[in-house]
């Protein structure tokens, strides 16, 4: 991590993670970059579902390949770069027949380390291989829920997996929430932990920072009118006033299950992430 000398209030708390120690290439592969526009918390009539999110940078979006489907291809990581989009540091790979892909790296890869995508690859961090090829305790990232669905579980900085059973047809394994949960024994996952494991460390320092990050103000309830909040009201610094706590709109908080009864996918949790 990188502090700065307090030189304004703002720095005095301000750390970063020191890209120059990892990243190698600044300016993105063009072939596989294109505009967006970003959703900022509004669904497809326009409407804010997601509050506290808007403006910030503009971003070029990078096509990251999750479904990583070249396999037996050897491939050599050529750069490591920042994308603006997920937490991760994303890699260039060249894949021995001259295509170019981004994926996202594991924590420890460094330019010109060899990766592959095969049944049979060696268990070395960066290879992919199924499940079921994977040992016991062994950790893992960018894990598909059903074979060729692509990466969905574990992608974000530092996260991994890990591999706790073999129980043909499925395999267990331990999410960074602590949920246990079943997994297809032929669905895929990436050796390793997701790269940039620093990022939980990061102090913004100012509000700017979360503003050119697309974050907005948050306000307390406690601070709003009554109309507009439970907590709203009162002479002074009032109490809460409600026994249970609860959001704008009266739903439960703190402790209130949310997830579905009837979801398709309870029949695959063993054990619930801890509260």
């Amino acid at each position: 991590m990188k502090s700065f000398k307090p030189k304004t209030p703002s720095l005095r708390q301000t750390t970063v993670v020191d890209y120059r120690k990892v990243l190698t290439r600044g300016e993105p592969e063009k072939s596989l970059t294109h505009g967006f526009r970003r959703s900022v918390g509004r669904n497809n009539r326009g409407r804010i579902t997601t509050r506290h999110k808007g403006g910030g940078v503009k971003r070029l979006y990078r096509d990251v390949d999750f479904t990583m489907d070249k396999k037996n291809i050897p491939a050599r990581v050529i750069s490591v770069e920042y994308d603006p989009n997920r937490s991760a540091f994303i890699g260039l790979v060249f894949f021995k027949d001259g295509e170019k892909r981004y994926m996202v790296m594991p924590a420890g890869i460094k330019v010109y380390d060899e990766i592959i995508i095969s049944e049979s690859a060696p268990l070395k961090t960066g290879n992919r291989l199924p499940l079921k090829n994977i040992p016991v305790g062994t950790q893992v990232y960018n894990i598909e829920v059903y074979p060729m669905s692509g990466a969905k579980l574990v992608r974000s900085a530092g996260t991994f997996a890990e591999v706790l059973a073999q129980d043909s047809p499925t395999t267990l394994i331990k999410l960074p929430s602590s949920e246990i949960r079943k997994v297809s024994e032929n669905a895929w996952a990436s050796i390793g932990q997701a790269s940039n494991e620093e990022a939980n460390l990061v102090v913004l320092g100012k509000a700017g920072r979360s503003r050119h990050l697309g974050i907005r103000p948050t306000v307390r309830g406690s601070a709003m009118n009554p109309v507009d909040h439970p907590y709203g009201g009162g002479e002074g610094r009032a109490m809460r006033g409600t026994r249970r706590p609860k959001n704008r709109w009266g739903k439960g908080t703190r402790g209130v299950k949310t997830r579905g009864r009837k979801k398709w996918s309870n029949k695959m949790i063993i054990q619930r992430r801890k509260k």
